[in-house]
């Protein structure tokens, strides 16, 4: 683990240390604010008070459950790439297209130059961070991935697009170091499946990340990573996290190719199933890991969001990331 960067930053993690990838299940009351909102029923402050309780629960469950570093649980958002488009100027709202599953979202349609405005993230992150002693992630969607998932009808290339959202997203990162977040996840699943364009999502995350006083992690999943790996190595981030349950740790084979070089949020329970992994198969899963990877280098979490998970089915698969991360501890 890049521990002497943790420290430098003020942050002494414990071996292990259990996290989650940042979005959960909206409680049942939220569900109905933000409908309630959409058809004009109640006022923006109440839909805000609604998500503010949201946030509040789940960071209290995250501490009652032992996790090491928190997250706001993405209340506030719909969609990844959606919520920052609605936030910067240049874009407008596409129609519905799937992304998964029956998941949804509005594509959205660059349209002028993207510009941003104002901080986006950054009250959410301090309200979360105001709830509790242990850090907090910051969270945004990268540039690749807000190019990627968007029709773009103004720069002349993907090349160009991609570049000036990564200024602009720097903006974002900037704002979020300034107000004391000293770990950010940068999100960007776009990037494992469209090998050609690595070394392009390797210059735009550069551009957003270079020379800040944070930790950064980059959060990729699902995707072609025989073709990004060990290339992808080059993001200019300190921790990948990766999707392992759900593919069978089938990236350890890459690994074992090539040494990782990083430190990693490994994936220890599926988040695209309703099955409860048993502990024992959390702690193999460590295991494996532990043949190839440095024990300092590890952290513990889903393979990714949880936000298509009941509520009961997140705070059961987030207690066995604890349990697999206390066991290898050997508490």
């Amino acid at each position: 683990m890049s521990r002497s960067k943790l420290l430098k930053l003020g942050i002494n993690l414990p071996a292990f240390p259990a996290t989650s990838v940042g979005s959960f299940p909206k409680p049942s009351y939220l569900v109905k604010a933000r409908a309630d909102y959409a058809r004009g029923a109640i006022t923006p402050e109440e839909l805000k008070e609604a998500e503010r309780r949201a946030i509040k629960f789940w960071v209290q469950k995250q501490e009652d459950l032992g996790l090491d570093v928190l997250v706001d649980g993405e209340m506030y958002r719909g969609d990844m790439v959606a919520y920052f488009a609605d936030q910067l100027s240049g874009f407008e709202q596409g129609g519905l297209v799937r992304s998964y599953g029956n998941r949804y979202y509005h594509k959205p349609i660059i349209v002028n130059e993207v510009k941003w405005t104002t901080p986006i993230t950054v009250e959410w992150w301090r309200y979360a961070q105001s709830l509790t002693s242990r850090p907090v992630k910051g969270i945004l969607t990268g540039a690749y991935t807000l190019m990627d998932w968007s029709f773009n009808e103004f720069y002349s290339t993907r090349r160009d697009a991609c570049l000036a959202l990564a200024k602009e997203v720097r903006k974002e990162a900037e704002a979020l170091v300034r107000a004391g977040c000293k770990i950010i996840q940068i999100d960007e699943p776009a990037i494992s499946v469209r090998p050609a364009e690595l070394p392009l999502a390797i210059e735009a995350m550069g551009m957003t990340t270079r020379e800040l006083e944070a930790y950064f992690l980059t959060h990729i999943c699902y995707g072609d990573f025989q073709s990004i790996y060990p290339g992808m190595l080059d993001l200019a981030v300190d921790n990948f996290d990766l999707e392992m349950s759900n593919s069978g740790l089938d990236m350890l084979q890459l690994f074992s190719k090539a040494p990782f070089t990083k430190d990693i949020s490994y994936g220890v329970v599926d988040v695209h199933t309703h099955v409860i992994e048993d502990l024992a198969v959390a702690e193999q899963r460590l295991k494996k890991g532990l043949e190839l990877l440095a024990p300092e280098t590890i952290w513990v979490d889903p393979d990714c969001g949880l936000k298509t998970r009941t509520v009961e089915e997140a705070e059961a698969k987030l207690e066995r990331v604890v349990s697999a991360a206390r066991a290898l501890r050997g508490n």
